[in-house]
């Protein structure tokens, strides 16, 4: 995957635990815009990539702009990018989207919790510009660990609704709140913490269709030993390739010369997904969608694989 060198031009102190970043091209060219949404690897100084969320204005050209929070039990990502000072050099991939506005939904709904605030407020400054119908629902501890809140209440005051220090139950209440009012033909959009995440796609899903709610996750699952796994064959493009229960698919790929990008190998980042054309794929990540693992119409092959005896695959 081909990296953009990037410059640190602006850093700012969001709140106590999370910077935002402002990343221009090193050679002084156009970043270029964006879809609302988007994400992008981000190669820390110690070497480690992560994925972020662009929280910027997607029409914007000059610059993009990432938020991180420093998490306190960090594997390196947060904390190296929080060490990062105006002027220092870093390397990016150009953004992607596992996370879009939907085109067919009559309203858009925008559910936030904690850090998970980054990717809805690139598509409420998109769909605030644009005159597209949305509300965006902001949970957060508090007012000082609601990054962004001021601009958000400055800007969009009647589409944002500040949830602050509400308990669980409350959640609850509230959400399924949110989804009984919400007009015909709306789509549902979260992301924050694994389990508020749950929670949102349960309350959500008694009131629409498992394809009008859309998630981002960059929290990797829990994977089974390889001692669980079964080997299995895979093929592409005519040529068949035998899996083992200790290799990924997208190892065995790679190994034999196809033309598979890899970025996370955790099932987050979504670089790695392939149309899934014969076989019943066994979903192990967190980047598809209820409705697309549902399906069973693509999969990520660097962490899922397949009980079958054969998957047939194709690029995607």
């Amino acid at each position: 995957m081909a990296l953009i060198d990037v410059t640190v031009a602006e850093i700012i102190q969001e709140t106590a635990t999370v910077k935002s970043f402002k990343l221009v091209k090193a050679d002084g060219t156009p970043l270029g815009r964006y879809l609302p949404g988007a994400h992008i690897d981000v190669v820390a100084p110690n070497a480690v990539t992560r994925q972020y969320s662009l929280c910027s204005t997607p029409d914007a050209e000059d610059s993009f702009v990432f938020a991180v929070k420093r998490e306190d039990q960090s594997r390196g990502g947060s904390a190296a990018l929080h060490e990062l000072e105006v002027g220092d050099r870093l390397q990016i991939s150009a953004p992607r989207n596992l996370l879009s506005i939907d085109g067919t939904a009559s309203h858009h709904v925008l559910i936030a919790a904690g850090i998970g605030i980054t990717p809805m407020l690139s598509m409420a400054r998109y769909m605030d510009v644009h005159d597209i119908a949305f509300e965006l629902h902001y949970y957060a501890r508090n007012a000082d660990e609601a990054a962004f809140l001021p601009e958000l209440q400055e800007r969009c005051p009647e589409k944002l609704h500040a949830h602050l220090g509400v308990t669980r139950d409350e959640q609850d209440e509230k959400l399924e709140a949110t989804f009984a009012g919400m007009p015909e033909g709306s789509h549902v959009y979260v992301c924050g913490p694994d389990g508020f995440m749950t929670k949102v796609v349960a309350i959500a899903g008694r009131h629409v269709e498992p394809s009008a709610i859309h998630m981002e996750n960059f929290h990797a699952a829990e994977q089974p030993g390889t001692g669980e796994n079964t080997a299995f064959d895979v093929e592409l493009e005519g040529e068949t390739y035998h899996v083992p229960a200790d290799k990924s698919i997208a190892d065995v790929l790679v190994e034999n010369g196809a033309d598979i990008d890899t970025s996370c190998e955790e099932g987050i980042c979504g670089t790695c997904i392939m149309q899934v054309l014969k076989g019943t794929p066994e979903h192990r990540d967190n980047v598809l969608s209820p409705s697309e693992k549902e399906s069973n119409e693509v999969m990520t092959v660097c962490v899922s694989r397949t009980a079958d005896e054969l998957l047939e695959l194709d690029y995607y």
